[in-house]
């Protein structure tokens, strides 16, 4: 698995990718993205965006079916660049029960009343954060 910076991915595989995911924003992915590599094949999408004095936010991370098994590994490398950019905060917008379990047992935390002034709030859903060391 590679985590490569979607500028740096032809368009022809980013544009091949993209029509099989139409859901994903190509102009974000190919602006401030990364993509998710398996065995030479995109299988998935994220944006980490700086926000400020070391605040992150993982945006519109997309996997798909073959890459989902090994989504807490994804999860970890993109923990490892927010470090590498001098992250000392993640934060993750959830709407499933399922990646709740998944953000938990990464040690990320539930926030509950707490909003970020650059992050949108979302009425459905649950933030999560985790600190980076």
């Amino acid at each position: 698995m590679e985590l490569i910076l979607a500028k740096d991915v032809s368009h022809t595989r980013l544009d091949q990718f993209l029509n099989n995911n139409p859901d994903v924003d190509k102009s974000l992915i190919t602006d401030k993205g990364y993509v998710v590599q398996i065995d030479e094949q995109i299988e998935g999408c994220f944006i980490l965006d700086s926000m400020e004095d070391g605040v992150h936010w993982l945006k519109k991370l997309h996997v798909t079916s073959r890459a989902a098994q090994g989504l807490p590994v994804i999860i970890e490398a993109i923990l490892t660049i927010a470090k590498e950019n001098h992250a000392t905060c993640v934060y993750v917008h959830s709407q499933q029960p399922l990646v709740d379990i998944l953000l938990e047992s990464l040690q990320f935390r539930p926030q509950k009343g707490e909003e970020h002034s650059n992050i949108p709030v979302k009425s459905n859903g649950s933030w999560w954060t985790y600190e980076v060391s």
